[in-house]
Order: structure tokens, then C-alpha cells, then sequence
């Protein structure tokens, strides 16, 4: 069944955090950080199964090879704290097949973030314990004409005022809602019922608590048949969702049987006395009234 799942998270310096390393785990390649010479190898990874940079107008054409963009970027931000890079993480639907969800990652990266501006590195993963997913690794500063990194934000008239809207929080509402839109899309042109949608259960009217997202780790534990806290959590949520579900079976019943009640219960005394009393020949009470 497709599920939805797009997690928008920010690579800080300030919490240790540096682009190099975050793209090197996710390509499944050793990448040295010229910043601070650590050198982050992740070779050994398995499940990488396609990575690919997608470069906006205006990069450079370098900035194709990993290293090279990545090592632009932590020199380009000075601060302690710089942000260095933003990711989506996505889950992609398991009825598509390989090329058909990199066709629609493609897509996707193209239509939202490429025509915007954005340098992407993207890095698909299919491991077997895992449902298919892609990291969706983003630049976070505008490029020149002339091809340098541009500034995030700039001073006007005292005030600063960030140069793109990559950083409102609608955006991320708006990515998630066409990764949704594209993502129903494909499944539609491959001929699957299941469709995405970002939308929450409350806001789909649909009376069901959601579960929680699993992650890779208690997912892997779980196959083992060792039980973890978030799997508790999604057990009691099912069964509580259930529950619900027989409970609303029953109202309805019962509803139902109430309505039934009342369509075939006999008239007040009152409108039987009336309808004999003023001899109202038109009236239905009447007719049948005098049928008995």
C-alpha cells in the first residue's frame, strides 16, 4: 500500500552537523571535508542504488562532481552556526517499480526545486528490510549570473530580508502537497487504486488515529521480533483504530433500526382523532384509516 512520508530536516554547523558528511552517507561514497579535514567514509553502505546532482541555471558545471559542490558550500558559509543544506526525505510507493519512482523523483526534484534555483543531490535507497526512499539533499543559497553563490539574505533599509522563500514554512506544506499530487499521479498512469496525500486524517475527514513513523532502526528491530516502544505505540494504535471501527458499525446499526422504528410506527392519537373528526378525505391518514 503507498504510503506518505516527507520529512523536511536542516543541516546545522552549529549542531555538529556538516553537508560533506550528510552527503556522503547518503551517496555511500568517502568524501573528504576540506573545512576540517574529516574525512567521512561511508563505502561500506548498502542499498545506494542510484545518486544523481541536478544542477539549476547559473551553477557551475564542477559543482556536477560531489565533492567539489559540497566542499563549495562549507567554505562558503563562515558562521558557527551556518546553515549548510536541507533535506527531504521521501518514501516512495512500492507498486511503482525502479524506474518508474526515479522517473517520478525526477520529476519532482525538477518541477519544485531545480526550476527554483536549487543545486539537488539526490540518493535512492532500496534495502531489503526497508520500504524504497530517497534523500533529497538541497543548497540552501541562490546562485549569481555569474555563477558564485549569491547571499541568503541582504539588508534593506535596515531590515533584513531573505533573498528566496526556500525557508518559509509554506514551502514545505507546498513540497509535500505536489510530492502527493505527482506521486498520485504516477500511481494513477500505472494503474494502482492507492493514491498519497499529505493531508492528516482529520483534515481528510476520515476517523482514524494515525500511527507513528517507525524509522529505521525500530523497523529493523521489529523484523527481528524485538519489539520496541514505537512499535508498542503503532500496535495500540491499530487495535484502538479497530475498536473504533466496530464501535461505529454498531451506532450505525442501531441507527439505522431507530429510523425503522419510526417509519413504521403508528400516528399520535391526536392526528387520528383529527383527520376522523374534520372527515379530511385528501388526507393519507385518512385514506389508510379507512382502509382497515
Amino acid at each position: 500500500m503507498a504510503i506518505f512520508h516527507s520529512h523536511v530536516k536542516i543541516f546545522s554547523r552549529g549542531h555538529g552537523e556538516s553537508a560533506v558528511g550528510a552527503a556522503a552517507y547518503r551517496s555511500g561514497q568517502k568524501l573528504t571535508n576540506e573545512y576540517d579535514g574529516i574525512i567521512h567514509d561511508y563505502t561500506r553502505k548498502t542499498g545506494v542504488v542510484h545518486t544523481e546532482i541536478f544542477l539549476p541555471a547559473n551553477a557551475p558545471a564542477e559543482f556536477a562532481d560531489r565533492t567539489t559542490l559540497w566542499n563549495s558550500v562549507e567554505k562558503i558559509e563562515k558562521q558557527c552556526n551556518s546553515q549548510l543544506a536541507r533535506e527531504i526525505n521521501v518514501a516512495l510507493p512500492v507498486e511503482l517499480s525502479y524506474e518508474q519512482n526515479l522517473s517520478l523523483l525526477r520529476r519532482y526534484i525538477t518541477e519544485n526545486f531545480v526550476n527554483s534555483g536549487m543545486t539537488v543531490d539526490l540518493a535512492y535507497h532500496i534495502k531489503k528490510d526497508e520500504n524504497p526512499h530517497a534523500h533529497i539533499l538541497l543548497t540552501m543559497r541562490p546562485f549569481n549570473e555569474d555563477g558564485t553563490w549569491g547571499a541568503k539574505a541582504r539588508k534593506v533599509d535596515g531590515v533584513k530580508v531573505c533573498t528566496v522563500d526556500w525557508n518559509e514554512h509554506s514551502k514545505a506544506t507546498e513540497w509535500r502537497a505536489n510530492w502527493a499530487a505527482i506521486g498520485s499521479e504516477y500511481l494513477e498512469a500505472g494503474g494502482h487504486a492507492d493514491r498519497i496525500d499529505h493531508r492528516s486524517y482529520a483534515e481528510q475527514g476520515i476517523e482514524k488515529i494515525p500511527t507513528i513513523h517507525m524509522g529505521v532502526a525500530a523497523s529493523q528491530m521489529e523484523k527481528r521480533c524485538i519489539k520496541t516502544d514505537r512499535g508498542d505505540i503503532n500496535r495500540e494504535v491499530i487495535m484502538t483504530n479497530s475498536e473504533m471501527k466496530q464501535l461505529r458499525a454498531r451506532i450505525n446499526k442501531y441507527n439505522a433500526w431507530i429510523d425503522e422504528i419510526k417509519d413504521n410506527a403508528p400516528p399520535p392519537l391526536i392526528e387520528i382523532l383529527y383527520a376522523i373528526s374534520n372527515h379530511d378525505t385528501d388526507s393519507p391518514l385518512y385514506k389508510k384509516l379507512a382502509d382497515l
